[in-house]
């Protein structure tokens, strides 16, 4: 198993600063691959070009670039672009984010996503083969019918005959569409008790497209808090998990809500969404289980985030991307390297 940084979002002024300090520390350190989020602020591209140009080996990740934002050519034409000025380090994650983002932000309407997701993997891997795209499909057509337009090829040829393309999927068909048509899987709050449902979902997609998961990833984010005590590591993560589990998204439709309530925490998701939904954030905070962070996090000392890595391992994870919560940059660089540490005694590195 190999170990992953996640950056998440640029927000403050000086996020930039800390991001490229937290990225040459990981590639100094033998991570595998930096990730790079988007919602509705900074884009993924961006900050991945910035990275690519004051770094060396790492591999570098869009987790994810949002399907709703982009056409399927301008996605393959980007995936090309930061793997040729990487020197073939990109990995493209997709996702098509949620009915808020999509809607709200991006102007497009949130139906049929498997079938969208479907019809642009496959627009962006013929773009990316430097085929001629021509795509009679429900959701892209392409050339548009009865216009001027004419079929197309990409102009410019990456590095490696083949860009990995991820897609981050919660719900169970998505996990199943997600091992039919990609490379590999992004995930959030991956806990390795719960995950054989998960693995069973993306290996029945893998067996429609006449595979395995031998060779496909497993992705997940974990937060990470390095301390000696494992429940006040935990106080760190209790905001982001609030968020996702009770305001990502509306109270009919939560992706991250639906998983919570599929891991066995329904009543405490009700109280999570009720609490965040009617602006009681403190309360929200409050209602999410420590067992619930402890199964979806790596918390504590180095010994027992060791245990939490070799877990991940059994359970079928093949790169474990980290978090690190802390209030200071330092803080974040030195639990990169605890984790690396904590990884050599795991020994499944």
């Amino acid at each position: 198993m190999r170990l992953g940084l996640n950056l998440g979002y640029l927000v403050a002024a000086d996020d930039p600063r800390g991001q490229l300090a937290l990225t040459r520390h990981a590639e100094s350190l033998g991570f595998d691959v930096v990730w790079a989020a988007e919602a509705y602020g900074s884009d993924s591209p961006s900050v991945l070009a910035w990275l690519a140009g004051q770094t060396q080996r790492i591999g570098l990740g869009s987790a994810v670039m949002q399907i709703p934002g982009r056409t399927p050519a301008m996605t393959a034409m980007t995936a090309a672009s930061l793997d040729l000025l990487s020197g073939g380090r990109f990995r493209l994650g997709l996702g098509v984010s949620g009915p808020q983002v999509s809607e709200g932000w991006h102007g497009v309407r949130f139906d049929r996503p498997l079938g969208r997701t479907r019809e642009y993997v496959d627009i962006v891997r013929t773009a990316l083969a430097r085929k001629t795209v021509s795509y009679p499909g429900r959701h892209y057509q392409l050339p548009l019918p009865g216009g001027p337009g004419k079929p197309l090829k990409l102009t410019i040829t990456p590095p490696r005959e083949k860009i990995p393309i991820y897609l981050a999927a919660v719900g169970p068909k998505n996990l199943e569409l997600a091992g039919e048509i990609a490379d590999g899987w992004l995930a959030v709050f991956y806990a390795p008790d719960f995950a054989a449902d998960s693995l069973d979902r993306l290996r029945a997609g893998r067996a429609r497209s006449g595979g395995s998961l031998d060779g496909f990833e497993v992705v997940p984010s974990l937060p990470l808090v390095v301390g000696d005590d494992p429940v006040a590591c935990a106080e760190r993560v209790r905001p982001s998990a609030a968020l996702y589990v009770g305001g990502m998204g509306s109270r009919e439709q939560n992706f991250y809500f639906s998983l919570a309530v599929r891991m066995g925490y329904a009543q405490a998701a009700a109280e999570i969404q009720d609490a965040f939904l009617a602006g009681r954030y403190r309360d929200a905070m409050a209602a999410v289980p420590y067992t619930f962070l402890d199964a979806t996090s790596l918390l504590g000392s180095i010994e027992r985030i060791a245990d939490g890595l070799t877990r991940l391992a059994e359970s079928g994870v093949t790169t474990c991307s980290v978090v690190p919560h802390a209030a200071t940059l330092d803080e974040k660089l030195q639990m990169l390297t605890a984790v690396t540490r904590a990884l050599e005694r795991a020994g499944v590195g």
